[in-house]
């Protein structure tokens, strides 16, 4: 029996990017230290030496240039990748992407196009404290216009990142930075998994557990300590926020009764509130056998504290906890 090629979610990303950068002259890469230094987490390691500098396009420290560029590019009918160094830096950035790349497709009548996705990492968990460990996809998925991704394994992120880059519309790619050394089963060929397609990581019949990001695996994880205690919980991953794949959450909820919603962003105006909200006003209100429960982080600044990091967003225990609170209606 063949054995199934594990590459991490790192190598997945830059595997697509090559693959697709080779298929097509209109795939290049621009960002800081994205060249001979290979990105700020190695994710461009080795291009250069293949693509070269004309492709593999290091910028000056402005993310609003870069942004820029990537716009201006794209409206010419490139398909350009912009790596921010880090999703909290998208605020630099945010007049270029909010209102030129998301109107300028509307603006025109469609007759303009913005191919283009910023690729940025983001949450917190490496010690990066408070500028450099924010999760701000509320404030993009708030945007018209905008596309909205969070991979949450090296498949998803190769998969989502093709669907990315085909798209004639701007799409912000959130990698999680403790994402970037997990492993798991990705095809060697180029493949690509449709934006708006939520992926139900963990069937249940208990408990339907909504989870972003980082978030999916720790809701595995209480999936399985909650197994124990015999309570089956489902799982459920958006994978994109924009387009948000409404109809297997309603199903879902439908077949459990319960929902607990988790995402690492701070809870208040966070996006799980909109799923909260999708759930409210749909069919699946009148299957609910008790009160919605949101799990989000503290509206806090992220501490450089590593307990304190820790405990300004859910953990495996919290969502243990909720599950187990939910369960207490009868």
């Amino acid at each position: 029996m063949a054995v199934m090629r594990e590459i991490t979610y790192q190598e997945a990303i830059r595997e697509a990017m090559s693959q697709m950068m080779r298929e097509s002259d209109d795939v290049f890469v621009m960002g800081e230290d994205i060249g001979v230094y290979g990105g700020a987490f190695g994710v461009t390691r080795g291009m250069i030496e293949e693509f070269g500098s004309e492709r593999i396009r290091n910028t000056p420290i402005s993310e609003s240039a870069i942004a820029g560029c990537a716009v201006g590019a794209a409206l010419t009918g490139m398909r350009p990748i912009l790596e921010l160094q880090f999703s909290d830096f998208i605020t630099i950035a945010t007049d270029q992407i909010v209102n030129q790349a998301a109107k300028l497709r509307y603006m025109f009548g469609g007759k303009a196009k913005v191919p283009m996705v910023v690729r940025t990492p983001g949450g917190s968990g490496t010690g990066a404290a408070a500028q450099h460990s924010q999760s701000l996809e509320a404030w993009m998925a708030h945007i018209p216009g905008l596309k909205v991704v969070q991979p949450s394994t090296a498949y998803d992120a190769k998969g989502l990142l093709k669907a990315a880059v085909d798209d004639d519309n701007p799409v912000i790619f959130y990698e999680h930075k403790l994402l970037y050394r997990t492993k798991c089963h990705v095809p060697e060929s180029l493949y690509s998994i449709p934006l708006g397609q939520a992926d139900v990581k963990r069937e249940g019949k208990d408990v339907t557990v909504v989870a972003t990001s980082i978030m999916v695996h720790k809701a595995l994880e209480a999936a399985r300590l909650l197994e124990q205690d015999g309570i089956d919980v489902e799982v459920v991953d958006p994978r994109t926020l924009v387009p948000l794949d409404e109809e297997t959450l309603v199903q879902s909820v439908k077949k459990t009764g319960r929902l607990v919603v988790v995402y690492e962003a701070v809870k208040r105006g966070g996006f799980g509130a909109e799923i909260v909200s999708v759930i409210a006003e749909s069919e699946a209100f009148d299957y609910l056998d008790a009160p919605i429960v949101r799990l989000g982080g503290l509206p806090v600044p992220i501490p450089y504290n590593p307990e304190l990091e820790k405990h300004a967003v859910p953990q495996v225990p919290d969502i243990v906890e909720a599950v187990k609170r939910t369960l207490a209606y009868s």
